[in-house]
Parts: structure tokens; sequence; C-alpha cells
């Protein structure tokens, strides 16, 4: 017993070791995946830090030589990316699945060592049995001893009557066969005894300790397995990892300085003719130089209307004179920084977006319209005020694009300094009134050539909150300026002067 006992000892330790071992690692699996987790959010938080954001920033990104270095932190995106999969992965098919089979070998150890216990405890409760039967049987038998002498006595004495003798005898032998009893009782349970033990030592503890065996082996393997799963699934990974590397690499190797220089060139082509050479100034000449531009420059502001107005009937001696005037655009964004050509080539971008976009609103409003029809048509297929909101929402959206459109052909138009001719107008004595007031600033409204085609009446209120949109009431009489182009929208002025885009579909023309 303390032999097996021994044993029994080192078998439980050395089975508690390797699952203690096999936890220990799945503890070491799960950190790793840790450290792969914070690999990928450090590389994500530099790409972020290094990339360049904003409208300026986006702009320089176009560049080429800024370009590579933004596909490089794509890149070291895509990465991180990887990482974090190797670490789920990690997580997932290692940790998990081992702690699952940890905890069924822990129970499956418990249920084995529970079994050799058991059988313990009852082959000591066979001994416990056997020890009493035995002592049992040791003093029946010397009480039948002792029966067996007194009736030698008692036939020995003289004075011992044949009764004395027969009681003697009778009483031998009841201990004799009680002594008996208990001897087939005791060698029952020695046979029984050495039975369980032989059974227990030759049975039942080998097929718990091949179990505990098994459960060992099962053990070992799944920590081999381990070991195979964690470098097959960094090795799996690095084909993907290595594509990120080699994507950087052939980022590198494409880039070509020839281009990146002839790139920033035709970026930046302002297209300014260079300065004129400084001309010769004769100083010979300064008096009647100076003379002639005073007369120049100090010329009254006149009304060129009232000037030309059919009552003046005098000669007038028109000379040229060509002015700079400053004509700012509508303020969108500031583009003034950049040379003519960048500037020109940036609006066009913009104009051709808009368009695009112009053009998408145009087929959804189109489409919506037939919609419309077909409902009013056949009523069960639909109801054609459910329409109207989308209706009105995109007729505020094209109002918008109509207007940022207008906004940016003028900017397209007057990009640049315009030259306005004014004329120099000498005017002969005695041709107008003193009390004449041409000397203002200003232009006529003769210039300006718009007028109605047509008039319309409004069918629906129309907020006119869009950009190049303008309000008006249902019945409200308006000038027609612009017919539809095909995008669902004319051009009307209301009688306040007010002019702008409303939906075709909300006015009748007369």
């Amino acid at each position: 017993m303390v032999c097996l006992q021994d044993q029994h000892d080192v078998i439980e330790r050395h089975t508690q070791s390797g699952l203690d071992l096999l936890e220990r690692y799945v503890k070491f699996v799960k950190d790793r995946a840790e450290v792969e987790q914070n690999y990928a959010k450090q590389l994500r938080n530099l790409s972020k830090k290094y990339s360049r954001r904003g409208v300026k920033e986006d702009q320089d990104t176009k560049l080429i030589n800024q370009q590579p270095f933004q596909d490089v932190l794509n890149e070291l995106n895509n990465y991180a990316a990887h990482r974090e999969q190797l670490s789920e992965i990690m997580t997932v098919n290692i940790c998990v699945e081992l702690s699952r089979n940890l905890q069924e070998l822990r129970q499956e150890r418990k249920n084995h060592l529970c079994e050799v216990k058991k059988a313990q405890q009852n082959l000591e409760s066979s001994f416990k049995l056997l020890e009493t039967s035995k002592k049992r049987f040791e003093k029946e038998w010397r009480e039948a001893e002792k029966a067996n002498q007194q009736t030698e006595r008692v036939q020995q004495e003289v004075s011992a009557t044949k009764a004395d003798v027969e009681k003697a005898k009778q009483h031998a032998h009841f201990r004799v066969h009680l002594a008996d009893e208990c001897k087939n009782e005791y060698a029952l349970q020695l046979q029984r005894y050495n039975q369980e033990q032989n059974n227990l030592y030759h049975s039942e503890i080998p097929s718990v300790y091949k179990k505990l065996q098994e459960m060992e082996e099962r053990c070992i393997k799944l920590l081999a397995d381990g070991y195979v799963q964690f470098s097959e699934t960094e090795k799996n990974m690095l084909p993907n990892i290595n594509k990120c590397l080699d994507a950087i690499i052939s980022t590198g190797r494409n880039i070509n300085e020839k281009q990146e220089t002839m790139a920033l060139i035709e970026q930046y082509r302002s297209g300014a003719v260079p300065p004129a050479d400084v001309e010769f100034e004769d100083y010979s000449q300064t008096v009647r130089a100076a003379a002639s531009d005073n007369t120049v420059t100090h010329l009254p502001k006149v009304r060129i209307k009232q000037l030309f107005h059919k009552k003046n009937k005098c000669l007038v001696c028109v000379v040229l004179i060509c002015v700079c005037v400053c004509v700012k655009p509508p303020s969108l964004e500031d583009l003034s920084r950049l040379p003519p050509d960048q500037r020109s080539r940036r609006l066009q971008e913009k104009i051709n977006d808009i368009q695009k976009e112009l053009q998408r609103e145009t087929e959804k409003s189109e489409a919506l319209m037939k919609m419309k029809g077909v409902y009013e048509q056949n009523s069960q297929l639909g109801d054609p005020s459910s329409l109207q909101p989308q209706i009105i929402q995109i007729a505020h959206n094209i109002a918008r694009l109509r207007g940022e459109l207008n906004k940016y052909q003028v900017h397209t138009h007057t990009h640049t300094h315009t030259c306005i001719a004014f004329t120099h107008i000498t005017i002969l004595p005695g041709c107008v009134s003193p009390s004449d007031n041409i000397y203002e600033c200003e232009f006529d409204d003769d210039f300006d050539v718009d007028v109605p085609i047509g008039q319309c009446t409004a069918l629906y209120d129309f907020d006119g909150s869009s950009e190049g949109a303008v309000s008006m009431q249902v019945g409200e009489q308006l000038s027609l300026m612009q017919e539809d182009q095909g995008d669902g929208w004319v051009r009307v002025q209301r009688a306040n002067g007010d002019v702008g885009y409303v939906p075709a579909s909300y006015i009748q023309i007369m």
C-alpha cells in the first residue's frame, strides 16, 4: 500500500504539471496576441500622424513626389490590418480551443483520480472487515480451547458427577463449533480481500493509470500542436504581409525623379509673360511729358449715356484710353494665390463636377415627373402627392447647383483683371449746358438687354430657398425670362424685380 501510494502521488503531480504547462502556454499566446494588437494600433496611429489632411494638403498630395509617401502610409495601414488579423486568429484558433480542451482534461483527470481513491477506500474497508473476522476467530478459538481444558479437568476430578462431565462436554462442543464458524468467516473474508486486492492492483488501478496515461498523451499532443499552429498562423499571414512590403518597394522603384520635376513644372506653370525690358527714360523731354500726363490723369468722370443723347448736337472728339478696373468675381474660395493657368484649370474642374451632379439631379427630376404622370393617369399604381416631397427636394438641389454653376462660370470669365475701355471725351464749348450732370461714374440700364419672352402664372407655392431660385405664391403673375432648357427649370421675374429659377411644372405659360 505504501509503494502504491508513493507511485500514485508521483502520477498525480506529473499530470497536474502537464495541465499547468498547457495553461501557461494559453496565457502566453494571449499575451502574444495582445502584443500584435498593440503593434497594429501603434502602426495605425503612426500612419494617421503622417497622413496629409485638409484642402491645401490634399492639393499638395496630388504632386507625384507626395503621392508615393501617401501610398506607403496606406500600405502601412494594410500591414497593420494583417497584424490585427493575426492577433484574432491566435486568440480564436489557439487560445479559445486550448482553453476548452484544458477544461475537459482537468475534469477527466479529476474523475480518474476519484476512481483510484474510491478503489483504495473499498480495499481498506475490506481489510478492516478481514481484521475484525480474524480477531473474532482468534477470540473464539481461545474460548474453545479453554472449554476443552475445562472438560478434561472435570473428567479427571473424582467428585465430578456424570452430569457435570456431560455439561462440560456440551459447552466445549459449542465453543468449538462457534470457533469453527468464525474460522470459516475469517477464511471467506480473507479470500474476498485477496480477490479485491488482486483486482485493484492488477485490473482497476492499471486501467485508471492507463486512462491517465492517454490523457497525458493528449495533453502533450495539444501542446505540441499549439506550438505548430502558433508558427503556422504567422507563417500563413506572411504572404499578405510581404505583399504590403513588396508594394512599398514597388512604390519606391517606380518613382522617376525626372518625371517628378516635370510634373511640378507642369502643375505650377503660370502662363504669365515675363516682364518687358526696362525702357530708356529721356529726362530731356520731362516738361512736355509731364504736361501730357497731367491732362490724362485729371479727367472728369463723364456720364456716357448723356454725351451720346440725341439732343447733344455738338462735335465731340473721342480719344480711347484703356483703364484697368479690377472686377472681383463672387467669393467661393481663395484662388487668387494661384497663377492664371492653374486658376483656370481649377475652376474648370469645379464646373465639370457641378455639371455632372446637375445632370444626375435633372435625370432624377425627369424620372419623378414621368412617374407622377403615370400615377395621375392610374391612381391604383400610386399616389401622385407622395412624390411631391422628393420633387421639391430635387428642385431645391437643381436650383442650388445652377446657382453654384453660374458663380463658377462667372469666375471663369472674370478670374483675371478685366480691362474696360472708357472714352476720354473732349467736349467743345457750348455743346453741353453747365446744368447737365454728366460727371458721374455709372452705367445706365440701356446696356442691360434682358427682356421677358412671355408671361406665366404660378400653379403652386415655391419657397425658393435654394441658391439661384426665387420664391413665388400660387396665382402670382410672373414674367418668363428663359424657357426650360431640358432640366425642368425656367427663369422668371417677379413684379418686385426678383429674378431666379422655379420648377417648370409649377407654372403655366400664358
